[in-house]
């Protein structure tokens, strides 16, 4: 927490896309908890359990369906000074059958839509002088995975992303990070058999799934004034598995 004018700082403006479940959800009311005034996206314009969290319909593909939902943000809660640019798909399958549209559709929301929202938003952080930007990768766009040659992509392309935010606003005061969860316990992973669950445990050192809140805590900390002086860095939150 930071002081403005002598008062303890926590009514800062949170948008997190793609924030009606999983990590999103997770993250959103971790910051909502902190006293933060937060704002989730979501295609479908719900969530549940989403008590004091404004949720805003958004598809993050459509620049003016981005640009329409920040409107509405600030003008119900002012500035968004942390950006969580959390919202992604997966269209799985091996390269030699995968369609341009497969590859094409990951990308543009997880990697394209990513920079519609920071575009829009990086404004009213640069009249502010403060901004936190944090970007949700995968230790799948640090080490690759098969059956996710676009997924991955995205996710490395995250990276690329963020860096160079980051050295384009660091002038204004604005950091851009990147968080690379690992195997988390939420939806998307639910529909793995055990089989495959007990494959990904082998190659996570602590041997277990994490949770979405660990996540979270990542997130809420790179997003803190206490990180002020960390940017362009990738944090890996995933067991130790990316180590090798």
């Amino acid at each position: 927490m930071g002081h403005r004018g002598g008062a303890l700082v926590t009514d800062r403006v949170v948008l997190i896309t793609g924030g009606n479940r999983g990590i999103g959800l997770a993250t959103a009311k971790r910051f909502a908890t902190a006293g933060y005034k937060v704002a989730v996206t979501a295609r479908s314009g719900s969530a549940d359990d989403a008590e004091g969290i404004l949720v805003v319909k958004c598809d993050v593909t459509d620049t003016d369906s981005v640009n329409a939902a920040v409107d509405e943000i600030e003008e119900k809660l002012g500035n968004v000074e942390i950006f969580v640019s959390n919202a992604g798909i997966t269209k799985d399958g091996l390269t030699l059958k995968m369609s341009d549209e497969s590859f094409e559709s990951v990308i543009d929301a997880n990697l394209t839509g990513g920079f519609r929202v920071a575009r829009r938003v990086v404004k009213g952080m640069m009249r502010g002088r403060w901004g936190r930007m944090v970007f949700v990768s995968s230790v799948a766009g640090i080490g690759g995975n098969p059956g996710q040659a676009n997924y991955s992509a995205s996710k490395a392309g995250l990276i690329g992303l963020s860096r160079s935010l980051a050295k384009e606003f660091a002038s204004r005061n604005i950091t851009c990070n990147v968080v690379a969860p690992g195997p988390i316990e939420t939806d998307m992973l639910a529909e793995l058999n055990d089989a495959q669950r007990d494959a990904m445990l082998s190659v996570v050192p602590l041997n277990r799934l994490g949770q979405a809140d660990e996540i979270a805590a990542a997130i809420e900390f790179l997003a803190s004034e206490s990180a002020g002086y960390i940017t362009g860095t990738v944090l890996p939150v995933d067991g130790g598995l990316s180590m090798g």
